[in-house]
Parts: C-alpha cells; structure tokens; sequence
C-alpha cells in the first residue's frame, strides 16, 4: 500500500472460468439483467446510479465501461441523455457479440474482448467484475482485484467507480463461489494508492459497496 506497483499477475485459467460462467449465463437468459447474473432490472439500475456519481455528466465525457456485458449501461446513460463517448470490455465472447448487435448503429459506442485495446478515458466504471471468484482461492482473487484496480487507474484520467459484494452481508446468505470484499480495506488502499478523493457509499439497499475515485 506504499503506492509502488506490484510485480504483474497472470490470471488467465481464473477467468476462463468466470468467462465461460458468464457466456452461459448470457447464452441461457439473453441480454438481460439475468444474463449478467443480477437479480432483476432494477437492482443493476440501482448499480448503475451509484457509479455514475463519479462523472460529470454536465457536458461530454468519455468512459470505459470495465466488463461491459451486453452494454446495459450504454443503454442507460443513453436513456437519460448523456453525451457520452462509450469503450465497453468484456471477456465474455457471447456477452460482447450481444452488445454489438444491440449497438451495431451507435457511432459513439465500441466494444473490446481485450483490456489492452481501452485507451485512457475521462473515467472508468466496472460492476460486478470482482464478485464471482468460483474455485479461485481468497487470497488470489484479492490479487486480482488489486492488480485490477492499478489497470482501471491508469484507465482513469478523471477518476473511476467500482463496487463489489461487502463481507458484512448475511452470513446465512454468503456463498462460497463470491468473493466478499472488505469496503474499510479498500477504502484506505484506494485512498491510499490513488487519491485522496476517494467516497465509499454502503448506503443502498443491496448487498455490496460502491467506492468512488476522483483525481
């Protein structure tokens, strides 16, 4: 937590595994809430407002959206009028062909299955990319988040948003599939390693945090 970078990490065979969980997903429910694994429309709405709180939305930006799906969010800054120039990254196949066909006419919208092929933006969002861990152990899939952060960072020329399950859910409904992230923990690493502008909301009514990041 020095704010040196840490010695790179692979984590390919992980997230073939989370890849191949989401491709399902999409492939048995269709580009819905439920094809990215959220429990109804209107819990990812709710996702959706709490990350955008990092922007401002007052004139143009632009902004990566860090594990896209099938460009739900697209969708939603759309609906309420944004100016928005959009770089969606998935690893899911299925989930990215599901976004450019629901895109295919949207001139400011572009779609990557490879993080190398985002360029810097105003600010990053990503939901739901640290929640399911599958058979990865604690401790790597902390690294991964970790090392995640540090990529959506360099991402980030206005500051970033991301959110994850919180370990002070319901012991009675924690799975051991998802990962369940520490909001105190990553509030001082983030505030720590990036910025001093760091916001943890746990205020909303699911099971997780958002941290929001502005430089």
């Amino acid at each position: 937590m020095n704010g040196k970078q840490r010695p790179a990490m692979r984590y390919t065979d992980i997230l073939k595994t989370v890849s191949q969980y989401y491709s399902e997903k999409v492939t048995t429910h269709g580009p819905t809430a439920k094809g990215v694994d959220w429990n109804s429309p209107e819990s990812q709405t709710l996702r959706f407002e709490q990350l955008l709180k990092v922007c401002d939305g007052a004139g143009p930006f632009s902004l990566n959206d860090y594990g896209c799906g099938y460009g739900a969010l697209a969708d939603y800054l759309a609906a309420r009028g944004y100016t928005v120039s959009y770089y969606g990254f998935d690893i899911s196949e299925p989930m990215l062909a599901e976004a450019r066909t629901l895109h295919r006419d949207w001139a400011h919208c572009q779609f990557v299955s490879d993080s190398a092929g985002l360029s810097e933006a105003d600010y990053t969002v990503a939901s739901g990319i640290f929640n399911v861990k599958l058979g990865a152990t604690e401790e790597v899939w902390r690294d991964y988040l970790l090392d995640t952060l540090d990529r959506i960072n360099v991402l980030s020329g206005k500051g970033f948003a991301v959110n994850a399950l919180t370990k002070y859910s319901d012991a009675d409904r924690m799975r051991p599939d998802l990962y369940y992230a520490d909001p105190l923990f990553l509030f001082d690493y983030c505030k720590i390693r990036y910025s001093k502008y760091v916001a943890l909301l746990h205020d909303y009514p699911l099971y997780e945090f958002t941290l929001l990041i502005r430089k």
